[in-house]
């Protein structure tokens, strides 16, 4: 058997703490099945961070009272939201959902 700890992954300090604490080990048959269970955990990882960013980002909007802040919020949260899109983190309708009621919403300020 081969155990594999994941390290050399750029990930905020966090992340990085989260995965040294649980030491996480991998089992394969093969160096080729090892190696996409590591970068499958890592991707799973960059993916999740992305996509929790995001969501606190469009929070932080709703919350915003003043136009101008929201305005310019608003665009930083589409460009997030489309990146989340365009690799298929979130589906394109649910981008273009969020993005059409948080220009509502910025609108109606």
């Amino acid at each position: 058997m081969v155990f594999i700890h994941v390290t050399r992954v750029r990930f905020p300090y966090g992340l990085q703490c989260f995965i040294k604490k649980n030491k996480l080990k991998y089992y394969g048959k093969s160096q080729v099945s090892i190696k996409r269970i590591r970068s499958n955990e890592a991707k799973r990882l960059r993916n999740k961070y992305q996509h929790k960013t995001t969501r606190n980002a469009v929070r932080d909007l709703r919350v915003v009272e003043d136009k101008k802040d929201a305005e310019e919020k608003l665009v930083k949260v589409i460009s997030m939201l489309d990146k989340l899109a365009k690799t298929n983190i979130i589906h394109k309708n649910k981008a273009a959902n969020l993005k059409s009621k948080l220009t509502k919403h910025v609108a109606a300020l």
